[in-house]
């Protein structure tokens, strides 16, 4: 009955996910030019604004998980529903740059308490140490938000323009979102404390408890390392397809190719789910980080014929890594106050976010396709940090 009603939670949140994704992440790479030739500004603008949405969903992050720790998941995740329909609202009834950034500063707030953060601090805040399975699980649904997602909102533009694109995805949050994360388990036990009688993982019962006063370091290496990996992230999203014609590839080639990388993090996130579930967060962490450099060495050494290898290396370290962002705060610092301290982690990585699709297509204009050597130093930063983080007294095994 319990694996039962998880599963059940674990689809429900999980297509909440899909749909939060779909219609904030994933939106202006389909609607940019049209918004932009409609409104009369430039498409870096819409950029422009959608990085803004990013810097507001990083000033509001810890809040929102603050709220989660307080009250849990469900009423926050319920009123994101309201206000991404809000943003999305205001968002088709732009007609210059002003109302353009503030309704992405709406989405922003909405992006801050409705993502994959909340969606963990809620299934740590239900399943405490046992929350890990859970996390991978959202992530298998959600991993398909750009797959569902860039095609949809193309063909609801085809059929009703950007702004009724718009309007149907906040009328999906109202008719499919809001009532989703209405249906979830309502947690009205204390903070770090499991509502549900769950078994802890051997993992999870071997993390030693962390002092007080000896989270500073910890914190800091783990805000470094998702910092430097959102923004590896988020510049390939932008300019993968061009990353690879610059390594000598068609645009049909690298169209084709960077669209394996969806594929890719799901069946590594199978991968966490079944063999790495046994290993320990934090190395399958380090394998993850590792992945983007070493494909992007092998790229840059071989050039055309190793895109592939590249591609599919990213694209599963990326997956993996999503979820590390949620379990490794869980095994390190545990479940007490989860939700505010994945808040406070995720800052320099949403500033990071906001900064690197503009960041790394410069790094593109100057040195065409060596701009790798840019993603593979910061990789090598996170990996570097991950490598201190576990040989120092917290998680030191």
């Amino acid at each position: 009955m319990l694996i039962s009603h998880r599963t059940s939670v674990v689809a429900r949140l999980g297509t909440a996910q899909t749909l939060a994704w779909a219609s904030s992440y994933y939106l202006p790479a389909m609607l940019a030019t049209a918004m932009a030739a409609d409104l009369g500004v430039s498409v870096p603008m819409v950029f422009g604004a959608f990085s803004f949405g990013l810097v507001v969903s990083a000033v509001f992050g810890r809040w929102a998980g603050q709220l989660i720790d307080h009250h849990g998941g469900r009423p926050v995740l319920i009123g994101t529903n309201w206000l991404f329909a809000a943003g999305l609202t205001a968002l088709a009834m732009a007609q210059g740059p002003v109302l353009l950034f503030l309704a992405w500063g709406v989405i922003g707030v909405a992006m801050a308490a409705g993502l994959y953060d909340a969606a963990f601090a809620t299934l740590v805040r239900l399943y405490g140490h046992d929350a890990r399975s859970s996390i991978t699980g959202i992530t298998l649904v959600a991993g398909f938000a750009s797959t569902v997602g860039w095609p949809l909102t193309a063909w609801l533009e085809l059929e009703f323009g950007w702004r009724g694109a718009c309007l149907c995805w906040a009328g999906l949050h109202l008719l499919l979102g809001l009532p989703l994360n209405a249906s979830l388990p309502r947690s009205g036990a204390a903070p770090g404390v499991n509502p549900v009688p769950v078994a802890v993982s051997p993992i999870a019962a071997a993390a030693p408890a962390v002092a007080p006063g000896a989270t500073f370091w910890p914190t800091v290496l783990l805000s470094l390392v998702f910092a430097v990996t959102w923004f590896t992230s988020t510049a390939m999203a932008a300019h993968l397809p061009r990353l690879l014609q610059a390594h000598g590839l068609t645009l049909a080639a690298a169209l084709a190719l960077a669209a394996l990388v969806g594929p890719a993090q799901v069946a590594a996130r199978l991968l966490e789910f079944g063999f790495l579930r046994k290993v320990h967060p934090l190395v399958s962490a380090q394998l993850a980080t590792a992945a983007h450099p070493v494909g992007a060495l092998l790229l840059m050494a071989i050039g055309g014929p190793a895109a592939m290898l590249f591609t599919l290396l990213h694209g599963a370290g990326n997956g993996i890594l999503t979820i590390a962002k949620g379990t490794l705060p869980l095994v390190i610092f545990g479940p007490q106050g989860y939700g505010a301290r994945q808040g406070l982690l995720m800052v320099p990585a949403r500033v990071a976010q906001a900064v690197a699709p503009l960041a790394f297509g410069l790094a593109i204009d100057r040195l065409g396709g060596d701009a790798l050597w840019v993603s593979t130093g910061v990789g090598l930063v996170g990996l570097t940090a991950l490598v201190w983080l576990q040989r120092s007294g917290p998680v030191a095994r």
